[in-house]
């Protein structure tokens, strides 16, 4: 039945969609790695980084969907009118690269995790991986493909059920997400890196567009700026599905901690370096249970992430240069667009065959996108706050607030990086 026609609001699972994706992305092989070493070495001290990064992520990404659906544009094609090309198509290749590593890493990872479960070659299952996520890019429309992601979010459970399996101190859980503390330089590097990990600007872009891809695959479905009338539905769904992806990627991150925490941490394992060693080391701590949901969550979790990090950097390229784009349309509709998914995903897998260390590859991925993440966000929020491109719907002060508040977190975590 026609949910708009009759007035009923769609049912939750209905209105859960690029929110819900992009928050389970966040949580990808990568970010597992450095929630782990979190947990890992410093305990239940910094699970408050947490609870800081949700209402700050949520605006972000509030803003983002907002730009896409107001506009039916991307964030990349708003940004060109805000910024000279060289600069953008400058911040779009730093995008590029650093989305790129991340793909080799997740893939390295999720290879390194079937391999400890299933046995055999890494490489191999690192390949097979990288083509089954290509392929489902090329030939799987994007509706039915967003239904897949939206799907597989599930196997995030996976960290949840851990949390339940393992003794867990929850008074001095609680009090790590309640009572900030920083003990020493080792703990403002990581929560640099919590928070480069946890707002990361493939984010922006991929939800952005995905409110695009909404509004192309759906006949009665417009921009708002062309159909105000429409504002109450899709913002009230906006915010919602928003609300609660950031919510589930910060809940996930926050089990992962707590997970480690109370069983690396308590057991003297400190040293972690892959989201691998991770589920390596929780075998003997915690049994063969937990080890096993944690390795598979590694390989489901990156099946997620993969191919939204190189979706979201075609997006970002295509807009800025103003290609035909989208996951809706063939590959021989939008050439480019399906060739920056392709080089990204043979890229990934070349650093994974490459003698590059994969932890100082990511490193460097996060060093740049600390860097780009602060103009990005700014600009975004120019855009969100102009009557010149969002017309009546430009973002309420609370919104606003929130969001240079985020900006300005992230430009600290910035400028920490580069000191440490």
């Amino acid at each position: 039945m026609d949910t708009e026609r009759t007035g009923h609001r769609p049912s939750l699972t209905k209105q859960l969609g690029p929110g819900l994706i992009t928050g389970a992305a966040d949580d990808d092989p990568s970010g597992i790695a450095t929630y782990s070493q979190a947990g890992a070495q410093f305990g239940f001290q910094l699970l408050w980084t947490m609870i800081l990064t949700y209402p700050l992520m949520t605006a972000v990404q509030l803003v983002s969907a907002r730009i896409g659906r107001v506009t039916g544009r991307g964030l990349a094609a708003n940004m060109r009118q805000i910024l000279p090309r060289w600069i953008l198509s400058s911040l779009v290749m730093l995008l590029f690269v650093a989305n790129t590593i991340n793909i080799g890493a997740d893939l390295a990872a999720m290879g390194d995790a079937a391999e400890l479960v299933a046995g055999g070659g890494g490489h191999i299952f690192t390949i097979v991986f990288a083509v089954g996520s290509l392929l489902l890019q090329l030939f799987l429309p994007y509706h039915r493909y967003a239904s897949i992601l939206k799907w597989l979010t599930l196997v995030l459970l996976a960290y949840v059920a851990l949390v339940l399996l393992v003794h867990v101190d929850w008074a001095a859980a609680t009090k790590g997400m309640v009572v900030p503390t920083i003990a020493g330089a080792g703990a403002v590097t990581t929560i640099v890196a919590i928070f480069g990990t946890t707002i990361s600007p493939y984010l922006f872009f991929w939800q952005s567009s995905q409110e695009v891809e909404e509004i192309d695959g759906h006949d009665e479905e417009h921009a708002l700026e062309e159909a105000p009338e429409q504002a109450p539905r899709e913002l009230g769904r906006i915010r919602i599905d928003t609300f609660v992806g950031m919510a589930v990627s910060n809940i996930v991150a926050l089990t992962i901690m707590i997970g480690t925490a109370a069983t690396l941490n308590a057991a003297g394992k400190t040293d972690i370096a892959t989201a691998a060693d991770a589920a390596e080391a929780l075998k003997p701590v915690a049994g063969q249970f937990a080890f096993l949901l944690f390795a598979l969550g590694i390989v489901g979790t990156g099946l997620l992430a993969v191919p939204v990090l190189a979706g979201s950097a075609a997006y970002a390229t295509g807009e800025a240069q103003g290609w035909r784009i989208g996951l809706e349309k063939k590959p021989t509709d939008a050439p480019a667009f399906y060739a920056v998914i392709g080089t990204a995903m043979l890229l990934g897998i070349a650093i994974d065959w490459s003698p590059i260390d994969p932890i100082k590859a990511l490193f460097w991925s996060a060093v740049i996108n600390g860097v780009v993440a602060v103009p990005i966000m700014a600009v975004m929020m120019v855009v969100v706050s102009r009557k010149a491109i969002m017309g009546e719907f430009t973002a309420p002060v609370p919104l606003l607030l929130f969001g240079w508040a985020a900006t300005t977190v992230m430009a600290a975590a910035a400028v920490a990086m580069v000191i440490l």
